[in-house]
């Protein structure tokens, strides 16, 4: 299967590891202008009161679009780290595996870097390991459209996966979208798609990635 490519992304939905099964690689793209309001900075949880959107804050918002994704810098002036870890606590404390996963994540988020692309990559990192994926990461080191990048990297075959995760994207909506198995989940009755890994890993723990596929 070819490298897939996407763009950096916060807590990923979990259906973002489903594509990554049997790929070869996963290339990070780091030379994208920043996009407002996408997986970049946001992420998807499930609460009592339903679905919900954790936003990290970040500076130069109005003028973002012309900020490379990988120098956006987090915004600490707004309590956030906080305010995420608290939500995440309230919604998953009791699930059955919050607390084996609560010391790392506890860790990643109270380091505070400077810029969301290293948050995300660090967030990914341990994902990969929850997960038990072994593929590399890459990043990219300049931007290509999805039709030219072939042209400059002839030893790669890739799957361009850029934006083609959104919170506005309706579950489902891409024919060839990989769907991640139903699980029981914390609120509800019917099953929510297109949450965060966090909601999968926290309700299934090391079985997570049996889901995946």
């Amino acid at each position: 299967m070819p490298a897939v490519l996407f763009e950096s992304q916060y807590n990923p939905p979990a259906t973002f590891f489903a594509e990554l099964l049997g790929a070869d690689a996963l290339w990070l793209e780091a030379h994208d202008h920043y996009h407002k309001q996408t997986y970049r900075n946001r992420c998807l949880i499930l609460t009592a009161q339903g679905a919900q959107v954790l936003t990290v804050p970040v500076l130069n918002g109005n003028r973002s679009e012309k900020v490379l994704t990988s120098a956006i810098e987090i915004d600490y002036r707004q309590n956030w780290v906080h305010r995420h870890w608290r939500t995440l606590q309230t919604a998953y404390g009791s699930t059955p595996y919050f607390e084996y996963y609560a010391d790392y994540l506890h860790d990643i988020y109270f380091q505070k870097p400077r810029l969301l692309f290293e948050l995300n990559l660090s967030l990914l990192t341990f994902y990969f390991r929850c997960l038990r994926l072994r593929l590399p990461i890459h990043i990219t080191t300049e931007y290509h459209s999805g039709s030219t990048f072939g042209q400059h990297t002839p030893s790669v075959s890739l799957l361009d996966r850029r934006d083609w995760l959104t919170p506005k994207a309706a579950a489902g909506a891409s024919p060839d979208r990989k769907s991640v198995r139903p699980y029981p989940q914390t609120f509800g009755k019917d099953f929510v798609p297109d949450l965060s890994i966090l909601d999968l890993l926290f309700m299934q723990g090391p079985a997570a990635g049996t889901f995946l596929a």
